[in-house]
């Protein structure tokens, strides 16, 4: 990966993760700022991270798909695909609602599916459909993470969250 599409990954998992964090903050006004950045750096990697396996994983689906493996390398990230991605997260704010956050990441994955498609010779549809698969799979994966995390923080003897 190029060091501008890793930037932007960053960048792209950094707007995600204060989309998610900041509504938490607003709840809860007493909460210091190193605590708020404490938990936005580890959540922008993280959600960088998720975004940077999507290709990658929609790659291996389409593999299992195939009943002879493609010649080409896999689906990597390039600055034109991942700027939707970028501006996906950007808008990512609770205040636009989930409903458009969904929309963008579909016309992301959208995006995904022709270049998958071409390296791997499936159809769009099937392309499509690996993309959908493995970005629900990432996504419920980190949703199933932080609920743990959650729980794990909320029980009683935990330390305290807020400074």
């Amino acid at each position: 990966m190029s060091p501008v599409v890793v930037a932007l990954l960053l960048f792209a998992g950094l707007s995600e993760a204060a989309g998610r964090i900041l509504p938490l903050v607003a709840r809860r006004p007493g909460m210091s700022r190193t605590f708020v950045a404490g938990l936005l750096l580890p959540g922008g990697l993280v959600e960088g991270a998720v975004f940077a396996l999507w290709p990658l994983t929609a790659w291996t689906l389409a593999e299992l798909m195939l009943s002879s493996p493609p010649s080409d390398a896999g689906l990597v990230w390039t600055p034109s695909l991942v700027a939707p991605l970028v501006l996906s997260a950007v808008l990512a704010f609770p205040l636009i609602g989930p409903l458009l956050h969904m929309l963008l990441f579909v016309g992301v994955g959208a995006g995904l599916a022709g270049p998958l498609a071409t390296a791997t010779g499936l159809d769009w549809w099937g392309a499509a459909g690996c993309v959908a698969v493995a970005g629900a799979g990432l996504g419920a994966t980190v949703e199933a993470v932080r609920r743990l995390v959650v729980r794990i923080s909320a029980q009683p003897g935990a330390p305290e969250a807020i400074a």
